[in-house]
This record gives C-alpha cells, sequence and structure tokens, in this order.
C-alpha cells in the first residue's frame, strides 16, 4: 500500500517549493462480484471499492500549465492550459485530459497546477486502473477549483470522458463504485436508472481472492467494443415485435419467446449472457443477504460458464485459472471479473485454505500457461476521498 507522507516527498522533490505542501486524494480499484457485461447494456451488477487504488498529490500555481506525472509510468509532461483539449497519443494522461475536458463542459476554467500520481493497482488487470486515474482527476479538481458538483456528477462526467476523450466505450459501473464504494459493502447498482443499495458484505469464514492472469490486454484494442455493437443489434432484432432501448428490458422468460427474432445465432448467444446474467445478480442479492453463501459462489460460477460459452470474452488464462481454482478444496465460486480477455478472477476461499490454494493454483497455472500469476487478498474499501 502506498504511504501518502512518501508521495508528498516525492511531489516535492519533483515539483520543488517545499514550503507549500500538497493534498492528497485517493480513489480506489474496484472488482464485480456478480453482472459482467450488464452495464452498458443497462442491467445490474454488484461491485465493491478496494483498499488499493491511485492517489494523487496535487497543488496549485500560478503558471498557465497542467504538470503531470506518475511514479508507475515515464511520460511527464507540463501542458499549457490553451493546449489542453489536444489528445497525446495514447498516453496515460488521456485519462486526466479527459476529465478536465468534461469539467470545462460544466463551467469550470483551469487553472495551473501540479500532479503527481501514484497507484497500486496493476495496470490492464481489469481491476478499473483507468476509473480510478478518472475519479481521483475529477474529485481533486473539484475541489481544488473550487466546484460544487457532487460525486454522483462527478461519476457522470468520469465515464463520458473515457468514451468521448479516451474513446473507450465503457458503462458506467467501473466509475460508479470506484465514486461511490463503501467500507465493508458491494453496491446493488441498476445501470439504467442508477438506483443502487449499499449491501453489507459478510464472508463469514470465507476470503476474497483476486488473481492476476499477468495477460496484459487494453480495453480499447480488445473485442470489448464489438461485444457492445453486437448486442445492440440483438436489440435491433428484438425490437421488430416490441421495441426495447436496450436487453436488459427483457427477463429471461420473455426472452425465451422472442429469441427466434435474432436469425444470427452468435448474436442470439451474446444476447442470452446478458439477460441469464441480470436474472443472476437479482437471485444474487438476496441470497447474500440470507447468509448463503455456497448458493452465491454457485452463481459466481454459472456466470463464468455464460461469460465463457455465451459472450466468449474469458480466454485461456482466464478459464485455466478459474478450472484450476475450482479444484481445490474450500473454494465455492470462482470467475472472471471485468472485461475479459485476460485480466483477474474473483474467488470465495475458505479462510484456512487460502495459502494452499495460492501455492497450488499457482503451480498449476505456471506450469499450463508459462505465466506467472499474482494473488490480492483485499478488503473491501472506501469510495473516492480527500485523505491529506
Amino acid at each position: 500500500m502506498i504511504q501518502p507522507e512518501i508521495l508528498i516527498r516525492q511531489f516535492l522533490d519533483l515539483y520543488g517549493r517545499s514550503e507549500v505542501k500538497p493534498r492528497v486524494f485517493f480513489a480506489p480499484g474496484r472488482v464485480n462480484l456478480i453482472g459482467e457485461h450488464t452495464d452498458y447494456n443497462g442491467g445490474y451488477v454488484f461491485p465493491c471499492a478496494l483498499n488499493f487504488g491511485t492517489y494523487l498529490a496535487i497543488r496549485e500555481t500560478d503558471e498557465d500549465s497542467i504538470h503531470f506525472a506518475s511514479t508507475n509510468i515515464k511520460w511527464r509532461g507540463k501542458i499549457p492550459l490553451s493546449d489542453l483539449d489536444e489528445k497525446r497519443g495514447s498516453e496515460w494522461v488521456n485519462y486526466p485530459l479527459g476529465v478536465i475536458d468534461q469539467l470545462k463542459k460544466k463551467g469550470m476554467i483551469p487553472k495551473g497546477a501540479e500532479l503527481l500520481y501514484s497507484g497500486d493497482i496493476p495496470n490492464g488487470a481489469g481491476l478499473s486502473s483507468s476509473a480510478s486515474i478518472e475519479l481521483v482527476t475529477s474529485y481533486a479538481l473539484n475541489e481544488l477549483w473550487r466546484g460544487v458538483l457532487p460525486v454522483l456528477e462527478l461519476v457522470k462526467l468520469s465515464q463520458k470522458a473515457e468514451n468521448e476523450f479516451v474513446g473507450m466505450n465503457c458503462g458506467i459501473m467501473d466509475q460508479f463504485a470506484v465514486g461511490m464504494g463503501e467500507k465493508n459493502k458491494a453496491l446493488f447498482l441498476n445501470c439504467e436508472t442508477l438506483d443502487y443499495e449499499k449491501v453489507p458484505l459478510f464472508f463469514k469464514n470465507y476470503q476474497l481472492v483476486i488473481i492476476n492472469t499477468n495477460k496484459r490486454r487494453g480495453l480499447t484494442d480488445s473485442k470489448y467494443n464489438e461485444r457492445r455493437a453486437q448486442c445492440e443489434k440483438a436489440v435491433e432484432y428484438l425490437s421488430a415485435e416490441k421495441p426495447i432501448r436496450n436487453l436488459s428490458e427483457l427477463g429471461l422468460d420473455e426472452f425465451k419467446k422472442r429469441e427466434y427474432l435474432i436469425p444470427d445465432e452468435t448474436i442470439k448467444k451474446r444476447a442470452k449472457h446478458v439477460i441469464a446474467e441480470n436474472d443472476r445478480v437479482l437471485r444474487a442479492i438476496p441470497v447474500l443477504k440470507d447468509g448463503n453463501l455456497i448458493e452465491f459462489g454457485r452463481l459466481m460460477n454459472e456466470s463464468h460458464d455464460s461469460l465463457r460459452y455465451d459472450y466468449e470474452v474469458t480466454g485461456f488464462e482466464l478459464d485455466t485459472l478459474v478450472d484450476e481454482s475450482r479444484k481445490i478444496k474450500g473454494v465455492i465460486g470462482s470467475r472472471m471479473t471485468g472485461a475479459g480477455f485476460g485480466g483477474c478472477t474473483v474467488s470465495l476461499v475458505e479462510k484456512g485454505k487460502v495459502d494452499d490454494f495460492c501455492e497450488t493454483v499457482g503451480a498449476n497455472y505456471e506450469k499450463i500457461t508459462g505465466l506467472k500469476p499474482d494473488f490480492y487478498l483485499p478488503q473491501v474499501g472506501d469510495g473516492t476521498k480527500e485523505i491529506i
């Protein structure tokens, strides 16, 4: 975990003026427990914020430019206030630049500042490092530039920043979980209406274990946008009988009656996953509230299998991790989390079996794939906030 005091020292070493300390903000990563690829289909999701994420040390200046730097990535730059609208290739700075673009559209006037980011979310792992950067930036600049936007508005504009400036057509789940999370609670979110409920997480004698496949993947060059287009095509087919705005307007029974309207078998499978996944989330919430972790784990397994065979976003590495995880005694549920095509799995593991789980799954996965996985035993943490 990153120590804010060390980040402040790094900031002062970089920018000088040690008599003026920066403010420090934090935005977490997130993991989605169930409800994958439903958010951009107006469906249900169930993510929670994690206790690791992105830190931002920031200080106002009298300059007519903004300095951007990160302890994680080499690119650094000083960008004039007049040039903030210009995209910088595929660099990480496009995420904060997209946020600034949205803040300007809300009427804020950019001012000079120095920014130093530091994160402990693995890039490309599917734990929302991009949303974490966006929210820590929007939250900090809203404070620094005397904005009055509530967190929910910062969540919405951060999503728009990624959609419109970065070019990633993501749903709102990641930004919502990062901005609105709360310690020891998950968010049961309707992505169409943004109605949500904070559900206490009591895993009892089980531990949440996240495993990183360490197969890098970038969302913008993955099949993510293709899947979204396929879902939109399914809506078009299904609307021939009765217009719908998105797939999540249909329940499972109604979909089964109308699936004949989709002539393309691949598109039919994509729609089937989304609608069945919504149903799984709706079933998962009450069983979790009742403390029935075995059934919750079964629904996690069912979710992964649907993502594997119907939505086809898992891949060899994720499937290998899930297959090996499910072989271990004491594992009650294991699934991919995030967009897929690499990234991470999330499992519920009996606490007394966690060491054996990590050792055995790690060895088997490396033997099969040639990749060494990383294991995280996260806590469920708060959403975006100022810490110093």
